[in-house]
């Protein structure tokens, strides 16, 4: 097979023997890219030859031996016995050939021919050293009348031709020229067809270029003769067989092709030219070479196992890439293809077992392609390149900075990551190694973040409790007015690390708002964006805050259940500070279902160092805390209340709406027996600016009206608490105050129907949030399965008679606990009004006071007097 297409050559080598026999000497010089068949029509030649009686001398010539003196000439020595016997003289030395010993290697062969013809067989002459090149070029100026054929082959556009070598050669009057090149089209049909693999004629051609060293390589390894395609395996005879044509095109061949490889589709002369350090005239005409050959096509190998077999053994490959990266950018190619081979040149590096130190350039260009990777949204590529910018620099300025940016990058991935990112900017910060341009990011990232006591530590005051820039820290709460600022900017920005930090504040601002039901859509629409942007980072940010929201509408099952979303998100054993916001949640929506084992289980978890020092740390102090509280422990329930408030007084964010830690231990020193201390705190949280707020203001009035001593003070307190829980969307806690003022209602344990309707009202917002513990508090004897039981009207009402409209919404508030100075401003009645309304209902109802309104009017549901 490989023979197919040669045989025009070799009928031209055997009419010059033909010639030869009959007297005088002949030149034969076959050229042709390596793989094409030179070597196989030498050996033609010389088994012809030597059928016909000729001596025959024949020598391979390989790139190692270039440097070796006299190397091919002694193989033509020692392929002949009688040339062995009488052996030559080799020179003293590699300083040149001395005229007496190629006169020598000359008469010899003379008086060889005179007994039969000689045949000289040198393949792949462009590797012959020196030497033996001047002995053979001594041979064809003086050996015109002997019955001697040199015959010789070359590598088309060889690397390393001697001019005068060849000139010498073209110059005889016998010389003969035999041009090889790859097989055609129909060349390689037929020879396909003859191997049984017709069928695959077309891929055959394309992957072998038509070089029958490569063509026979693929026909051995496609064993299947009824295969449609080809599938070369890396390490497989057609790799081996491109090596092979590589190694015999010379090492600045081999160069070429491996600078090809790397670069890739973004492979020109003159980047191969600067990356190898040679002419970009020496580059083409490699490249023609290779090219010619098949090994290339348009200057790529033709298969990913051959580019694989062009790379293979490849020394100092990351210098190579290195050199590649630096020919893209003196080209002004873009960074990210710049920084793929910074990306293959550091990997290489550590497979070799070392290390490489980035340039100031090299370093730039890993930053900017790793934000041109973030605009393309592929944000682990980013993180990559930024790994190997920091992995690979040596300042420690420029570290942290990059520390920086990678702590905003890989919250899209891994939260824990993130902190500890800042774990290391931060210690440069320390150490005075931070740019001063980097101290503003790192402080935001800080805030946003959650730690606190590290704000303190390098941005406080210098009495240390008042942290730097914290006009709206969002580790605390905003007003109201900045979450209606924040909103606009929800509608109107895109996902993205340069919009998480504004957006998460934004956001953290709804769910801590009087209006924490407004987060939930913002954060439900946040989160699936993440889900779809592929960072499972964000979604647990995103789902953390959705969970508090849910949390603080009264949504316990919703809330647990973000909260376990939030904590999947990330990665396995993520054990960082973030979790702990998700875990406190957590928590606290299992105690308020009553799924106690499952609340301890995670209450009883290790914290991680630091937690204590971060905003997670105290949400998680008051789950736990709260958790106590449900076990009966309020003694350690209040160390916690009391360390969470220590710490937000330390850092300047002592913000109820954000953690009412005042009424927490207040609830806690009410059940150690100390009402004043916790009528006290109560009274404090108050006072406080967010003490205006409904949350914050309901929350301590409900704890004031349970440590008042008076019933009626009581009552009163409470009932103002209902009202502004009411108001802030919080059914658990509204649910609670409702509980405490039914019996509050009934202070003697005796019955009443107001007390009775707002304990059933305290039941149904407590169902609603799945609230099982507070239910059977409230009710134990009310059955869960369904909606609270609705008496009859009680007995004496007036048969035949109905409330009106008006009657019917005046009865409902008056039965619901308003005064009637509240049902009037409701309604819009004037208090005169209501009364007569009332008097009209107490009529037919036949009852003497508000006290004995039914049920039914507290349940908002209609009351029909009708039998």
């Amino acid at each position: 097979m490989t023979l197919m297409g040669r045989k025009a050559a070799i009928d031209a080598v055997q009419e010059v023997l033909t010639g030869h026999f009959t007297g005088g000497s002949r030149t034969v010089l076959v050229e042709g890219p390596s793989g094409c068949g030179k070597s196989a029509v030498v050996d033609a030649v010389v088994e012809r030859a030597s059928a016909a009686g000729a001596v025959v001398l024949n020598a391979v010539c390989f790139p190692g031996e270039r440097e070796t003196p006299l190397s091919l000439l002694r193989q033509l020595i020692h392929s002949d016995r009688s040339l062995t016997a009488a052996a030559h003289r080799a020179p003293d030395g590699p300083t040149g050939s001395r005229a007496e010993d190629m006169q020598d290697f000359c008469a010899r062969l003379r008086e060889l021919s005179a007994d039969a013809p000689v045949v000289i067989c040198v393949d792949d002459v462009q590797h012959a050293d020196d030497t033996s090149l001047d002995h053979l070029q001594y041979l064809a100026r003086h050996i015109r009348s002997a019955r001697v054929v040199i015959m010789v082959t070359v590598a088309l556009h060889p690397e390393s031709r001697r001019p005068a070598f060849v000139t010498e050669l073209m110059r005889r009057p016998d010389f003969r020229r035999v041009e090889l090149g790859c097989l055609t089209r129909p060349e390689v049909c037929d020879t396909a067809r003859a191997a049984g693999r017709g069928r695959l004629a077309a891929p055959l051609h394309d992957l072998s270029g038509g070089n029958p060293l490569l063509l026979r390589a693929l026909i051995e390894e496609c064993t299947d003769a009824s295969a449609t395609s080809l599938a070369p395996r890396p390490g497989g005879p057609y790799a081996m067989a491109v090596a092979a044509c590589l190694h015999r095109s010379g090492p600045a061949a081999a160069s070429v092709a491996q600078a090809c490889a790397l670069l890739g589709p973004l492979t020109t002369p003159q980047r191969v030219a600067r990356m190898l350090g040679v002419t970009p005239d020496a580059a083409r005409q490699a490249l023609s070479a290779l090219e010619a050959s098949g090994v290339l096509k348009d200057m790529q190998p033709r298969h990913p196992a051959a580019r694989a077999a062009t790379l293979s053994g490849v020394s100092g490959r990351g210098e190579l890439h290195r050199r590649a990266a630096l020919a893209l950018c003196q080209d002004g190619c873009p960074a990210g293809q710049v920084a793929d081979h910074l990306l293959a040149a550091a990997h290489a590096y550590e497979d070799d077992g070392g290390h490489w130190t980035a340039t100031a350039a090299e370093f730039e260009t890993l930053r900017e392609a790793a934000e041109a990777a973030l605009a393309d949204d592929d944000a682990h590529r980013a993180v990559r390149l930024l790994q190997l910018a920091r992995a690979a620099c040596v300042d420690e300025s420029r570290r942290a900075a990059v520390d920086i940016r990678l702590a905003v990058v890989a919250w899209r991935f891994d939260p824990s990551a993130a902190e500890r990112h800042l774990d290391a900017a931060v210690a440069a910060l320390r150490g005075g190694r931070l740019d001063p341009e980097q101290v503003q990011p790192l402080t935001q990232l800080l805030l946003v973040q959650g730690r606190c006591a590290d704000v303190v530590e390098l941005f406080g005051d210098t009495d240390g409790t008042q942290p730097y820039d914290l006009a709206v820290p969002p580790l605390s709460t905003a007003a109201d007015g900045a979450a209606c600022a924040g909103e606009p900017l929800l509608r109107s920005a895109r996902l993205a690390e340069a919009t998480l930090v504004p957006i998460r504040q934004a956001l953290s601002a709804l769910v801590h708002s009087d209006h924490p039901e407004r987060a939930l859509p913002w954060s439900g629409h946040l989160i699936e964006e993440a889900e779809r942007r592929g960072a499972p980072g964000w979604q647990a940010a995103f789902a953390t805050l959705h969970a508090q929201a849910l949390l603080r509408t009264g949504d316990l099952a919703g809330a647990g259940a973000f909260a376990t979303r939030a904590l999947e998100a990330g990665p396995e054993q993520n054990t960082g500070a973030f979790a702990y916001t998700a875990a406190a949640v957590l928590i606290r929506a299992w105690d308020a279902m009553g799924q106690y084992t499952d609340a301890s289980r995670r209450v009883d978890q290790p914290m991680p160092r630091g937690l204590l020092e971060t905003r997670h740390g105290l949400a998680f102090l008051r789950a736990r805390g709260l958790h106590q509280l449900t076990a009966g422990q309020p003694q350690a329930a209040l160390a916690d209340f009391l360390e969470a408030g220590r710490l937000m007084r330390l850092w300047g964010i002592d913000s109820p709406a954000y953690l009412p830690w005042r009424t927490d231990a207040a609830e806690a020193l009410l059940r150690l027996g100390r009402p004043q201390q916790a009528d006290q705190l109560a009274a404090e949280q108050l006072a406080l600016p967010d003490g205006r707020r409904p949350w914050v203001r309901g929350l301590s009035l409900h704890l004031r009206g349970l440590a008042a001593s008076c019933e009626q003070q009581r009552v009163t307190l409470l009932t103002q608490a209902r009202a502004e829980l009411e108001r802030s969307g919080d059914r658990l806690a509204t649910a609670r105050v409702l509980a405490d003022l039914g019996r509050a209602a009934q202070p003697d344990g005796t019955p009443s129907a107001r007390g009775q309707a707002l304990l059933q009202a305290a039941w149904q917002l407590a169902k609603e949030c799945e609230a099982t513990p507070l239910c059977r508090e409230i009710l134990p004897d009310e059955p869960l399965g369904g909606t609270v039981r609705q008496h009859a009207p009680q007995p004496g009402t007036q048969s035949g008679s109905r409330l009106s409209n008006s009657e019917q919404r005046v009865a409902t508030l008056a039965a619901q606990g308003l005064t009637n100075r509240e049902i009037s401003a409701k309604l819009y009645l004037t208090v005169s009004t209501v009364e007569q309304h009332l008097t009209k209902v107490y009529r037919k109802l036949r009852i003497s006071s508000r006290g004995d309104l039914p049920l039914e009017l507290a349940m908002g549901s209609s009351l029909s007097l009708e039998p």
